[in-house]
């Protein structure tokens, strides 16, 4: 850790940044049992793959199984805010909610560009370096050198839409996204400038 500071729970969360670890293993859940639930329901925002192609949507594949599954919760609890989540989870089952991280969880993630590499290059040093005099921690810390997460920790952020990964953390700085445990991710954004949240996004989208 390079800032002595630990990051974690974002944007996503993607999360896209990470959160506390999950409220229930996810390790029973059956991929194939989720297929049709994907494809009814997950598939128009995030595609069969998870490797959504609109911006505002997450990438949910590769995601960890647990991280995917306190996601779901959240959202089905309130802990997390969404009014089209909230919807979506209302008549999942524990056992759906497992089988829906399972099946995401191997799905292949598609790597990412960054679109603005001037924009790129400075989030790369936040990511990896954090943001000297400001008490924000390197993003590697938490989420690994090539933004693979640690799971059961901290989510996957490689390749995430940078437009999904600021708006986590604008929601995270302004408190409309609450789901983050000891609040280390509201304690982080409340540290960065609007300007280091769409660097670092911009840096994630392209990372592998």
């Amino acid at each position: 850790m390079k800032l002595v500071v630990m990051l974690a729970a974002a944007l996503a969360a993607t999360s896209a940044f990470a959160n506390s670890p999950a409220a229930a293993p996810a390790s029973k859940g059956d991929p194939k049992a989720a297929e049709s639930i994907v494809n009814q329901v997950c598939a128009a925002c995030h595609a069969v793959d998870g490797n959504s192609a609109a911006a505002a949507n997450p990438k949910l594949a590769g995601l960890n199984a647990e991280y995917l599954y306190k996601q779901l919760n959240d959202f089905k609890s309130g802990a997390r805010k969404n009014a089209v989540m909230s919807g979506m989870v209302a008549a999942l089952t524990p056992q759906d909610m497992k089988n829906l991280a399972a099946y995401y969880s191997a799905q292949q993630p598609k790597p990412g560009t960054s679109k603005d590499q001037t924009l790129a290059l400075l989030g790369q040093k936040v990511y990896r370096g954090g943001v000297l005099g400001a008490g924000v921690p390197a993003c590697a810390s938490c989420h690994g050198p090539q933004g693979k997460g640690i799971p059961s920790q901290f989510p996957r952020l490689a390749g995430q839409h940078s437009d999904y990964i600021y708006a986590q953390l604008n929601a995270f700085r302004v408190e409309a996204r609450a789901n983050d445990g000891a609040k280390m991710m509201r304690n982080i954004a409340a540290k960065m400038t609007d300007a280091d949240m769409k660097a670092v996004a911009s840096y994630i989208q392209g990372l592998r």
